[in-house]
């Protein structure tokens, strides 16, 4: 069973482009777990920041880069990658461009509240969890993932997410439950910003 009465409020968030429809967070209220995904043609950030208004998390886990590259910084020699990208194989954050920004924006209003947001990603969660699985992005099987971590996340409900974005939320909520187990992995450097699975 999943004991949350010693642990922060957090939400995991799958983090998606601004109008499309497919940002998610994922909440655990003790009992059940809760998806919240953004509409097509509204405002992701805006529903997001909605969200965080609602739950009043400590913590928000997202799957989105939160910093750019130590060369911007005099701290590598590397400007289209972070250590902790190269490690999990993740996109460049200066590929994701905008994304990136808007990400690090909601960091910044956030942590004027006093919520700490950390990076996960979710893709080397499932490689973690399950190396011999394969599991990839392209053939995401909802259903098939998600009885898979029925065999790591004891109180599931029975019905699956509704779709890839909303079991990406609770891959990225599982991966602040590991953070306050002192499972987590940490890819990357502390300068320049990591990945937590």
């Amino acid at each position: 069973m999943i004991h949350m009465k010693s642990l922060p409020t957090f939400i995991g968030v799958d983090y998606g482009s601004k109008l499309a429809g497919t940002t998610a967070a994922c909440f655990f209220d003790g009992n059940q777990f809760h998806f919240f995904q953004s509409e097509k043609k509204k405002d992701a950030d805006a529903f997001l920041e909605k969200v965080v208004e609602e739950i009043q998390p400590t913590y928000i886990f997202l799957d989105a880069p939160l910093s750019l590259p130590g060369a911007f910084f005099n701290q590598s020699d590397d400007y289209f990658y972070r250590k902790g990208d190269r490690a999990v194989r993740a996109m460049s954050p200066m590929f994701l461009g905008g994304l990136t920004a808007r990400a690090m924006r909601l960091k910044s209003i956030f942590e004027k509240k006093e919520i700490e947001v950390l990076e996960v990603y979710p893709s080397q969660l499932l490689r973690v969890l399950f190396p011999e699985r394969g599991f990839k992005k392209s053939n995401y099987d909802v259903k098939e993932i998600y009885n898979c971590l029925k065999t790591k996340i004891e109180n599931l409900p029975t019905k699956t997410p509704s779709n890839a974005h909303q079991l990406d939320s609770l891959l990225c909520w599982y991966s602040g439950f590991r953070y306050f187990q002192k499972e987590a992995i940490f890819y990357g450097n502390e300068k320049e910003g990591g990945i937590w699975v």
